[in-house]
């Protein structure tokens, strides 16, 4: 007998004081650090970017190494409309999402069909494919040197990209807000009570008549989406796409941002992806020979003392403050 007045508890969508704090800060950076702008916009992208993979590695359990076509497939999107006349950034933005999330929902009927190592291998396989199509059409993508010669015009016509890249920083900050403000919207609805379920249990969310793999395809379109949106971001604001924007290293370091950030928390991937990129950049001026061996160190650490990643740690730190004073 079904009980009419049970009410399913769904995640809460209400802003803390937490997270309206987070992003206070890069308005404020925007004032406090104005010799950094474009690091700080390069942190935004990425975070943009790993966000993306979390929906589907985190939310959904779906494990990528190839993240980075959908990202380079968007940076060249934009890149090869502004080299032939297009230059207009939202209408760009438009058409990276469109042709990435196509992208996706192509490769995803490829991709869903196996399990973890099977996903892996695929993804890792469609990236390397894109990567050396991008490779040899060098009359078209320019190859190992790269798709130079955009330039783009005024957002709205009146807010042109300077050089101390203030136009670029406010561009992809809004950006990066206003899709953050969707995605979250979409974990906190019933479909992203249903992506947590089936990382959890796909066989038991079947039983139940959740029809897995339309929710699968569907997030992986989305994902793949967003990640188009981040590399045109990144071809619109340095104007120049390169063809490591399709490299397999792109998609390391971005499975290297969640460790470090923490998986499945919405806000580890820019947690993540400010800590890696800052030091990337410190260490890379102090050794920039073996920076590599510092980020690698780094990692280890966070593995094995903050599982969950850095808002994982910060999470049990709590816990644990709550259970020796629950007062406080």
């Amino acid at each position: 007998m079904i009980n009419k007045n049970f009410i399913p508890i769904l995640p809460n969508g209400r802003w803390k004081i937490e997270e309206i704090l987070f992003w206070l800060v890069p308005v404020v950076s925007f004032f406090v650090f104005p010799g950094h702008l474009l690091l700080i916009s390069q942190i935004m992208i990425v975070g943009l970017f790993a966000l993306s993979l979390d929906l589907i590695l985190g939310y959904a359990g779906i494990v990528s190494l190839g993240h980075a076509a959908f990202f380079g497939v968007g940076a060249y999107t934009a890149g090869l409309l502004s080299v032939h006349g297009w230059s207009e950034p939202l209408t760009g933005l438009f058409a990276a999402a469109t042709v990435a999330g196509l992208v996706g929902y192509i490769t995803s009927f490829l991709v869903l069909r196996g399990h973890d190592l099977t996903r892996l291998m695929v993804t890792l396989g469609i990236g390397l494919m894109l990567f050396e199509a991008a490779n040899k059409a060098a009359f078209i993508t320019g190859g190992v040197d790269g798709l130079s010669g955009m330039q783009m015009e005024k957002i709205f016509g009146i807010f042109e990209f300077d050089l101390n890249g203030k136009t670029a920083y406010i561009y992809s900050f809004l950006i990066l807000f206003i899709l953050f403000v969707v995605i979250r919207r979409m974990l906190c609805s019933p479909f992203g009570s249903s992506l947590i379920g089936i990382r959890e249990n796909s066989t038991r969310m079947s039983a139940i008549g959740v029809n897995v793999p339309l929710r699968l395809t569907t997030i992986y379109t989305v994902s793949a989406a967003i990640a188009g949106v981040a590399g045109a971001l990144l071809a619109q604001t340095t104007q120049f796409v390169g063809l490591d924007s399709l490299g397999f290293s792109r998609s390391a370091d971005l499975l290297i941002i969640l460790v470090l950030g923490g998986t499945g928390r919405l806000y580890g991937a820019l947690v993540g992806a400010a800590i890696f990129m800052i030091a990337q950049d410190y260490i890379a001026t102090l050794n920039p020979t073996f920076w590599h061996f510092w980020i690698g160190l780094l990692l280890v650490l966070s593995v094995l003392y903050a599982r969950g990643g850095i808002l994982g740690g910060i999470e049990k730190l709590g816990t644990y403050r709550k259970k020796i004073w629950p007062k406080v």
